[in-house]
């Protein structure tokens, strides 16, 4: 009675069949509480999916061709890549409850929605290919077995016996297809009621074999077969096997002579040579267990087109005629181990029956260990066994016999059967059928479920269906795609195209056991205990091993359509949370590469910008400068770390709701100027404090920023309120503290959007001090963007009238193609007053460090005036930062003849050191007046002018006077970039 009501239809279709009936009835009843065990709601199922056409059609020909000891490998490399997947999959269906989508549904919230929707796709894809394989099957054995006169097309020429049998394949399995696509349309009550029968069907068919392998101990079955020398003939095509007949005591020519002679004389100067020299035997097909014959059988790969011959019997090696060749059993197919263990792995897929329908289990969590292993177990006996069985009991020519014609048209595995051929042949239909019905039932489900989870945008309309929830446009899609199976119309070439999709879902299974196992998150607790991460990785290499070895070109395509899907779902924004082990994996990567980024500071090779970016908000807590992310996005190219910071004035606990808004709204706009970052929002008392709180604290570890990106403060002048240009000020200072870069893009209204492209122009720098090489590297990194990537690098360069500039151009140049950078390099020269020109020597007090830095040495060596000194108030204390190991080229006597310079000046050299404030003052606005013009007279038409950034005074009381000495440095440039170095080198010549 239990059997009565066994059904192997995934879960969801018992209910809906439920709601069918119960919707015509009037009335809605209540749902059914899981009640099913582990025989019926795993072990069946399993057994069921497992056993499939392959045994029935295939396994005798990869037996008689690969032989039974590499069989025995085949079988034995696929069950055990399906039983390490059963161990990973028990782990994961008992690791919490599996709804509909089965695989679908363990692998996306497992891995996340990319690669859910990835995988889910390609099991989809398999469970469709696995019914278009099913269908086939059943139209080889009905037009082969079972009625072969039913056949539509006849071949006239037996050259195209293949062709013709290709072009039946492909009408009766379209008719086939759309016939069960209607049944499974019109209910899955109708599918569920013949379950009983099609599981009844595979026991009965594998039952009969063994229990004929059994009888050819005592009597083997008369399966005679006829041979021509060493070579097999189609017994079909004629009735005796022999040369001659005997009627009524007159020796005729028999039917196969006749075939063999092109004449009705029959005389031997009219047939084939081949058939005169040798003799026609006849040997026994099925010789049976006790008969000794696995001992001398190993197998025989095949071309296309070769004759099956026996070995060891007696045979002239004559060619014969081309027209007999039709005579003979040939390969249909070239042959190859790879080959077959790509068409033999579908006998091993189904093991997902049990876990597909956890829902209709009364104990989900120890019925499908349990069912799926003993299945697996059990059909791997019966495989195993089946390979040696059909080894020691039916004759080599016979098992590479792909259709039987040797057998007189029977179907080889048939043929060992007891108690008649015609068990097999029809227990084998209705499996098949079975099967396929349950493949064209399950895969729309899956589609559904995939759909309804909306991780991909264009298969929404797959989520669909009847009133009852029944999938009807994912039905009719499972339809086409199988259709396409159809067309191929051979089993052999369908079958790994559907290993490949199901290999590519296993993989991942365990994967995600293997991810989940080490990352040992906490809500990891399968009640599966028999499982480990070296074991699912094993399963995870096997199933990549074996997609290689059936066909590396079809695990190319899976992959890439995997690969694609994953990229769309990405691309699309997966905005599903499931607590995956991918994120869990990131975490774990990401605090492993923080503590390793810990060791020390990075080297000048490994130097990137990682850019803090200070954001202003207007009183609406707007973005003010959107800019200000075009040009981080433009500088980053959507690499690197990108943080982007605000200050809220006011008190944390009061102004939390308000932080929040500004911080979706920040994150708003970051994603429409596609800046991928980071973003932050501070509250303080005071905004300078909470500036110095996001420089001190922004980052963690090693992912901390080393550049800030601050706005102008325009209208400073105009503005009543001083803490505007202050806060400027102070945060320029704070910069220069830690040690970090500093950008300020002026005018940066002007600068251009993400989707603007400069078609041509120039990236000015003027290299006026060296600053770490930020000036020549920052053009590089833009021009990586496609907006400034037609733009080309000039770099100017100031010297005085008594400098060797030629000289300084020459080595700049050689600077330059040793950094590899591509720039013009122009020289400027700028007059000084002499009063100027002493101030700037009396300051020419290098520490240790500067004369260490390269780059600088290449004005050094030929400037008698550095322009440091009018660039900064700063001590010498500020400049002197620990200094990296780098060669010194500053040599002792260069050292003591400047010192000896210094003592031996004149009076009033020295008495230029007590200049009073005013008149320093003069002097810097002096050389900002004759910079600028300089700038503006060669930068006019530049689409960027990047510029060095002096420093601010010691004296916060000339804070105003260097506010106005950097209006008057930048006046009459529309897009001008000040930078500030960090004190460290950005950039080497060095590889």
């Amino acid at each position: 009675s239990r059997l009565v009501n066994y059904t192997n239809i995934s879960q969801g279709a018992k209910e809906h069949e439920e709601a069918e009936s119960l919707h015509g009835m009037g009335f809605h009843g209540r749902a059914a509480s899981p009640n099913m065990g582990t025989l019926m709601g795993v072990y069946l199922p399993c057994l069921q999916n497992i056993f499939g056409v392959i045994l029935f059609l295939r396994l005798t020909w990869i037996v008689g061709t690969a032989g039974v000891v590499q069989s025995f490998l085949i079988v034995l490399m696929c069950c055990s890549c399906t039983m390490l997947t059963a161990i990973s999959m028990s782990a994961i269906a008992t690791n919490g409850v599996v709804p509909a989508g089965g695989a679908y549904f363990m692998i996306s919230r497992s891995l996340g929605p990319e690669f859910g929707g990835a995988v889910g796709l390609c099991f989809y894809l398999g469970t469709t290919f696995a019914a278009a394989m099913y269908i086939l099957g059943a139209i080889e054995i009905l037009l082969k077995y079972l009625v072969p006169q039913a056949a539509i097309f006849q071949a006239t020429d037996i050259h195209v016996v293949n062709g013709a049998m290709l072009n039946n394949m492909r009408v009766y399995g379209s008719l086939c297809l759309g016939l069960m696509a209607v049944v499974v349309f019109v209910g899955v009550k109708y599918v569920n009621r013949f379950a009983s029968l099609f599981l009844a069907c595979v026991i009965v068919s594998i039952v009969s074999i063994y229990a004929g392998a059994a009888k050819s101990i005592f009597h083997p079955p008369e399966f005679p077969i006829c041979m021509l020398g060493n070579r097999t003939l189609a017994w079909d095509l004629f009735d005796v096997c022999a040369k001659t007949v005997v009627t009524e005591n007159q020796t005729l020519p028999s039917k196969l002579r006749m075939k063999f002679c092109s004449s009705e004389n029959a005389s031997s100067s009219h047939c084939d040579e081949y058939f005169v020299q040798n003799n026609v035997t006849e040997i026994q097909g099925i010789p049976g267990l006790a008969s000794g014959i696995i001992r001398e059988y190993v197998g025989d790969y095949l071309e296309k087109g070769q004759i099956l011959e026996k070995a060891h019997l007696k045979s002239v090696d004559v060619h014969g005629s081309m027209e007999s060749f039709g005579l003979y059993v040939s390969a249909d197919m070239a042959t190859s181990f790879t080959l077959l263990v790509g068409i033999f792995f579908p006998s091993a897929t189904g093991i997902m029956a049990g876990s597909n329908r956890s829902g209709d289990l009364k104990d989900a969590q120890r019925s499908i260990p349990v069912g799926t292993i003993l299945a697996i177990l059990t059909t791997s006996l019966v495989y195993f066994s089946s390979v040696v069985l059909f080894g020691a009991c039916i004759e080599g020519v016979v098992l590479r016999d792909k259709f039987g014609d040797a057998v007189r048209q029977n179907l080889v595995v048939g043929t060992l059967s007891w108690p008649s051929p015609w068990v097999i042949v029809i227990g084998s239909f209705f499996s098949t059928v079975g099967a396929g019905l349950q493949s064209l039932t399950g895969a729309p489900r899956l589609l559904q479920a995939i759909a309804k989870d909306n991780i991909i945008p264009f298969l929404r309309v797959f989520g669909h269906g009847k009133a009852n929830g029944e999938p009807t446009w994912a039905l009719l899609l499972t339809a086409l795609i199988a259709e396409l199976g159809i067309l191929i119309a051979s089993l052999d070439m369908v079958a790994p195209i559907l290993s490949m999709f199901f290999l590519m879902c296993y993989l991942f299974v365990n994967l995600a056991c293997a991810v989940q196992t080490l990352l040992r998150t906490p809500n990891w607790r399968p009640r599966f205990k028999y499982y480990h991460w070296a074991l699912s990785f094993l399963g995870m290499s096997m199933c990549l091993a074996l997609m290689f070895i059936s066909s590396w070109y079809y695990a190319i395509v899976a992959m890439g359509i995997a690969g694609m899907i994953y990229k769309y779902i990405e691309y699309q924004g997966a905005e599903k949370e499931w607590g995956d082990g991918i994120r869990g994996l990131s975490l774990s990567a990401a605090r492993y590469s923080l503590l390793r980024l810990e060791a020390g500071p990075p080297h000048t090779k490994n130097w990137r910008p990682q850019v803090l970016v200070l954001l202003k908000l207007d009183e609406d807590l707007h973005v003010k400068y959107p800019r200000m992310l075009s040009f981080a996005s433009q500088l980053k190219a959507g690499k690197g770390l990108t943080i982007v910071g605000s200050v809220i004035q006011g008190n944390f606990l009061d102004s939390y709701g308000e932080a929040q808004a500004s911080e979706q709204a920040i994150k708003n706009m970051m994603e429409i100027e596609r800046v991928k970052g980071f973003c932050q929002v501070v509250v303080a008392a005071k905004v300078r404090e909470g500036i110095a709180h996001l420089i001190q604290s922004c980052g963690l570890g090693g992912m901390k920023h080393n550049t800030v990106v601050m706005g102008w403060p325009y209208g400073w002048r105009q503005s009543e309120d001083p803490r505007a240009w202050k806060t400027f000020i102070n945060t320029v200072r704070c910069t220069t503290a830690a040690h970090l870069a500093l950008m300020v893009p002026k005018n940066v209204s002007f600068y251009p959007g993400n989707h603007e492209r400069f078609a041509d122009g120039h990236i000015d720098v003027w290299w006026i001090v060296h600053d770490g090489g930020m000036l020549m590297l920052l053009p590089f990194l833009l021009k990586q963007h496609k907006v400034w990537r037609k733009c080309k690098m000039r770099i100017f360069t100031v010297a005085q009238m008594d400098d060797n500039s030629i000289q300084m151009k020459k080595d700049l140049a050689t600077f330059l193609y040793q950094l590899r950078l591509e720039a013009e390099v122009e020289m400027t020269v700028v007059t000084l007053m002499m009063e100027q020109r002493s101030q700037m020597l009396r300051q020419m007090r290098l520490s240790t460090t500067e004369r260490n830095r390269e780059a600088q040495l290449v004005k050094d060596r030929h400037s008698l005036v550095r322009m440091e000194s009018l660039y900064s108030d700063e001590e010498e204390e500020t400049l002197d930062i620990v200094p990296e190991k780098i060669q010194m080229t500053w040599t002792k006597d260069k050292l003591d003849a400047e010192r000896r310079t210094r003592n031996n000046a004149p009076e009033n050299f020295r008495e230029l050191i007590s200049i009073k404030p005013d008149q320093s003052n003069v002097r810097r606005m002096h050389t900002a007046v004759k910079l600028n013009e300089v700038i503006v007279n060669r930068s006019h038409d530049a689409r960027l002018v990047l510029l060095n950034m002096p420093g601010p005074p010691r004296n916060p009381e000339g804070d105003e006077n260097y506010m106005e000495f950097l209006e008057v440095l930048t006046e009459g440039l529309e897009r001008v970039l000040l930078v500030r170095g960090g004190g460290r080198e950005v950039i080497t010549i060095y590889s």
